[in-house]
Protein backbone atom coordinates (compact mmCIF):
# COMPACT_ATOMS: atom_id res chain seq x y z
CA UNK A 1 0.00 0.00 0.00
CA UNK A 2 1.40 2.99 -0.83
CA UNK A 3 2.04 5.82 1.85
CA UNK A 4 1.39 9.94 1.42
CA UNK A 5 4.94 11.60 2.53
CA UNK A 6 4.89 15.23 3.27
CA UNK A 7 8.07 17.32 3.68
CA UNK A 8 8.00 20.71 4.82
CA UNK A 9 10.22 23.99 5.05
CA UNK A 10 12.46 22.76 1.78
CA UNK A 11 15.39 25.14 1.11
CA UNK A 12 14.38 26.83 -2.30
CA UNK A 13 17.88 25.81 -3.54
CA UNK A 14 17.10 21.82 -2.64
CA UNK A 15 13.68 22.24 -4.56
CA UNK A 16 15.79 23.67 -7.21
CA UNK A 17 17.83 21.00 -7.41
CA UNK A 18 15.35 18.21 -7.26
CA UNK A 19 13.28 20.17 -10.32
CA UNK A 20 16.59 20.00 -12.27
CA UNK A 21 18.03 16.58 -11.44
CA UNK A 22 14.01 14.91 -12.06
CA UNK A 23 14.06 17.14 -15.86
CA UNK A 24 17.77 15.66 -16.88
CA UNK A 25 16.08 12.18 -15.87
CA UNK A 26 12.97 13.33 -17.20
CA UNK A 27 10.45 12.42 -14.63
CA UNK A 28 8.60 14.66 -12.66
CA UNK A 29 9.96 16.03 -9.44
CA UNK A 30 7.63 13.61 -7.47
CA UNK A 31 8.73 10.53 -9.07
CA UNK A 32 12.16 12.10 -8.97
CA UNK A 33 11.89 12.46 -4.99
CA UNK A 34 10.52 8.48 -4.76
CA UNK A 35 13.69 7.96 -7.03
CA UNK A 36 16.00 9.32 -4.50
CA UNK A 37 14.35 7.80 -1.87
CA UNK A 38 14.26 4.55 -2.76
CA UNK A 39 17.68 4.35 -3.39
CA UNK A 40 18.95 6.10 -0.49
CA UNK A 41 17.21 3.38 1.64
CA UNK A 42 18.27 0.67 -0.24
CA UNK A 43 20.22 -2.01 1.06
CA UNK A 44 23.21 -2.99 -0.32
CA UNK A 45 23.16 -6.70 -2.57
CA UNK A 46 25.20 -9.20 0.11
CA UNK A 47 28.60 -10.19 -1.51
CA UNK A 48 29.26 -14.09 -0.79
CA UNK A 49 32.76 -14.86 0.72
CA UNK A 50 34.50 -16.18 -2.34
CA UNK A 51 33.46 -12.61 -3.61
CA UNK A 52 35.16 -10.95 -0.57
CA UNK A 53 38.21 -13.25 -0.45
CA UNK A 54 38.78 -13.12 -4.37
CA UNK A 55 38.63 -8.30 -4.07
CA UNK A 56 41.11 -8.93 -0.60
CA UNK A 57 44.52 -7.46 -2.18
CA UNK A 58 47.61 -10.04 -2.83
CA UNK A 59 50.32 -8.75 -0.29
CA UNK A 60 53.07 -11.32 -0.48
CA UNK A 61 53.52 -15.23 -0.34
CA UNK A 62 52.42 -17.67 2.11
CA UNK A 63 56.50 -17.50 3.02
CA UNK A 64 56.03 -13.89 4.14
CA UNK A 65 53.79 -15.26 6.79
CA UNK A 66 55.93 -17.94 8.23
CA UNK A 67 56.44 -18.02 11.63
CA UNK A 68 60.35 -16.95 12.77
CA UNK A 69 61.86 -17.69 15.99
CA UNK A 70 64.81 -15.89 16.82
Amino acid sequence: MATNLIVRNVEPSVTQALKEAAARHGRSAEAEHREILRAALARPARRTFKDVLAGMPDVGTDEDFNFRQG
